[in-house]
């Protein structure tokens, strides 16, 4: 049903318009919303108004309306004055009770309809059945931007994205769990990723700076029909869980540059233990301090140039090759060449995922 401000805010800017008070109430007789003057009706009577078979009635000095959803009445509008302007007055109130009750029961049906396309719980004739009976077009080029922020802070962050992503823009925002925020954003066209970064961006930086909520985002690939969007929440959320396990110091990931993350991360975790014990035996690249964990990284990411990474690192050359040939003697790995180089990183992405889905497992 409508939140009691949402029906308040609309009472007192009818009531400052037309200068009569209302009142609304649920079948029941509970006070949802009424403006300062208006006295209160006779709960015995709303109740027994709303169980009668007429739309209207006088109820002591004041007409009472029903606003009803699908011949069910749903609220009573009580508008103070028995004359002929207040019945008019309390007819347009109830009208406009009545488009807010019917634009509540579409965001309602359309959220539904999100969650369940996200989870593949509809049938492909669902799909487009449903989309055209809510007026959502079928073929828009769209993505699926994944917000994952603490249990507590969600309600913040939904609100904020609303306000930023708008359904008069093609965008929507759902949930589908308690702590992440989903956006179906819609795009120019399908190769508008550049867009979709921005956007993400956007809103994590407005997140973190405005409303000071700690937020990470994944989004999938661009998919230009409704039927295809439920892939792209599954890429959203691989990207989100890939990118907190082998890209932490990043905010945004993107399905489409996790590169070899993406693989390890699908791999059996059984496997992944036979893997470590054939190339290290008892000993793990987990377990390398943070000085050697720090130094391999550099020297990766300088193709293997020792020079450069002694410069990054603030270190003589050869206090660098010492380590290099420390890390060989603990691994049996020589960093130096290309192929026990990558052996090494893939190693230690592969004991980042182990260590990920342990944390998970005791949680």
């Amino acid at each position: 049903m409508i939140s009691s401000q949402v029906i308040r805010s609309c009472l007192e800017e009818l009531c400052s318009i037309t200068r009569t008070e209302f009142c609304v109430q649920d079948p029941g007789g509970n006070v949802l919303a009424a403006t300062e003057n208006m006295p209160i009706p006779d709960t015995d009577l709303i109740v027994s108004f709303a169980r009668s078979a007429v739309d209207s009635q006088i109820v002591g000095s004041s007409y009472s309306l029903k606003v009803r959803d699908d011949e069910e009445t749903v609220l009573i509008l009580t508008a103070a004055g028995e004359n002929d302007y207040t019945f008019m007055v309390a007819r347009m109130a109830v009208s406009e009770l009545q488009h807010l009750v019917e634009a509540y029961k579409e965001k309602l049906d359309r959220n539904s309809f999100f969650q369940n396309l996200l989870l593949d719980n509809l049938l492909p004739v669902d799909i487009h059945n449903r989309s055209r009976k809510l007026r959502i077009p079928y073929q828009v080029p769209r993505a699926i931007l994944l917000f994952e922020v603490e249990t507590e802070q969600d309600r913040i962050a939904s609100e904020l994205l609303s306000g930023l992503f708008t359904v008069g823009s093609g965008d929507y925002l759902t949930e589908v769990d308690e702590n992440r925020v989903i956006l179906i954003k819609s795009l120019d066209d399908p190769d508008s990723y550049p867009q979709l970064e921005e956007s993400a961006r956007t809103a994590v930086d407005m997140l973190n700076m405005e409303a000071m909520v700690k937020v990470r985002a994944s989004y999938g690939t661009i998919v230009e029909d409704l039927g295809e969007l439920s892939r792209s929440y599954k890429e959203a959320c691989m990207a989100m869980d890939v990118g907190k396990i082998f890209r932490a110091e990043y905010t945004v990931s993107s399905y489409n540059e996790l590169g070899i993350g993406r693989l390890i991360y699908q791999l059996p975790v059984g496997l992944c233990r036979m893997f470590l014990q054939e190339i290290f035996g008892d000993s793990r690249p987990m377990e390398l301090d943070n000085e050697l964990q720090t130094t391999v990284n550099t020297f990766l990411e300088n193709n293997l140039n020792v020079s450069e990474t002694s410069r990054q690192l603030f270190v003589h050359r050869n206090t660098l090759v010492y380590r290099i040939e420390k890390l060989q003697k603990s691994t049996g790995l020589d960093i130096r060449t290309f192929e026990d180089a990558m052996t090494l990183r893939i190693a230690m992405m592969v004991s980042a995922y182990m260590r990920y889905q342990d944390s998970r497992d005791r949680q």
